[in-house]
């Protein structure tokens, strides 16, 4: 996460791999620039699983909020760390099923912003916003969404491949917390996050090479499946629990995929 420290959000650096932008070049997008295509390329030679890792995440979002809306009831969705848009966003999938479905997208790069502008529009039914903040800047996502959502109804938090961006010096579990305790009763955390104890060796050396030609702020840390777990404190976890992104409600033409370095879930605040 990047902000300026004047509070503003920093300008475009073309000549350090962002986030964002290196996660579009994995799902072979266009909106990326040299700098995050080395790091992209570097990091996938390390550890030939990131790409289809990162095909699979995005695969697992569309389950989960396809879940959420069709048997969960949940209309609103808070996505933080949204990402350069590609196919499937949070609003498309969710506002097929319901067009009243209301999304509040949340990053904090100026190239996701400006693509976000363009591209996320919603049904007339139903309302798309988007918000220029950094996760850790938790009264501030929250003032904003209330714009665009009804706190007092269920929410769905979308923190889909974002943590690991937030080193443990920042208490990215406490984060989780403060966010869902501002949500009503039947909400639900939506979470994928990059695993520390899959592939341990591979991991380690791809966020070594995708760490070296980051910016200072873009740092990444995987976790372990109990770190994981534990963003999950206080909600009932959906079965099958905290699981590898294929695992989680595969459907009938999804292929089993062991070993991908991420763990998913989602967890029902009661």
């Amino acid at each position: 996460m990047h902000e300026h420290p004047t509070g503003g959000i920093a300008p475009v650096d073309s000549s350090v791999a962002h986030p964002a932008r290196v996660y579009n070049a994995w799902l072979g997008g266009r909106d990326n620039y040299l700098a995050d295509q080395e790091a992209a390329e570097l990091a996938a030679a390390a550890n030939p699983q990131i790409v289809p890792a990162v095909r699979a995440n995005r695969a697992f979002l569309g389950r989960a909020v396809r879940e959420l809306t069709a048997q969960a009831g949940i209309r609103q969705f808070l996505d933080i760390g949204t990402g350069i848009p590609t196919a499937d966003n949070t609003h498309e999938v969710a506002q097929r099923l319901d067009p009243r479905a209301r999304v509040v997208y949340v990053d904090n790069d100026p190239v996701v912003l400006a693509h976000a502008r363009a591209l996320l529009v919603g049904t007339p039914e139903g309302a798309t916003d988007y918000l220029e903040a950094d996760l850790r800047d938790v009264e501030r996502i929250l003032t904003a969404a209330q714009e665009t959502l009804d706190l007092s109804q269920p929410v769905a938090l979308m923190l889909v491949a974002i943590l690991q961006y937030v080193p443990d010096a920042d208490d990215p579990h406490a984060i989780t917390r403060r966010l869902l305790d501002a949500l009503a009763p039947g909400s639900h955390l939506v979470l994928s996050h990059p695993a520390a104890d899959i592939g341990a060796e591979a991991v380690a050396a791809s966020m070594r090479v995708y760490n070296e030609r980051a910016a200072d702020h873009a740092g990444a840390t995987p976790r372990t499946h109990a770190e994981v777990t534990g963003f999950f404190a206080g909600t009932d976890l959906l079965d099958p629990g905290v699981v590898e992104l294929p695992d989680w409600h595969p459907g009938p033409g999804d292929v089993p995929a062991p070993g991908l370095p991420m763990w998913c879930g989602v967890g029902r605040k009661p």
